[in-house]
């Protein structure tokens, strides 16, 4: 029985941390929504604040071009 757990031991993990990704995104759409309905304009200001101090991540730098080297023969 330790083999059945061993192989869904690791499944599980994953499992938790895509799930769990998912609703730190979804409460932050909730949030931006709550935001977006909120008549007043203080909460506009520091959520334009929060915005502009948390920029999006980087995208990842471009791959490196292929060697132009000549081969050896």
């Amino acid at each position: 029985m330790g083999w059945l757990q061993s192989l869904f031991s690791p499944l599980k993990k994953l499992w938790f941390r895509l799930n769990s990704t998912q609703k730190k995104r979804r409460g932050i759409y909730i949030l931006y929504e709550d935001v977006k309905s909120c008549p007043y304009e203080d909460v506009h200001v520091l959520w334009s604040i929060l915005v502009e101090s948390h920029p999006p991540p980087a995208p990842p730098p471009p791959p490196p071009p292929p060697s132009t080297l000549p081969s050896k023969q």
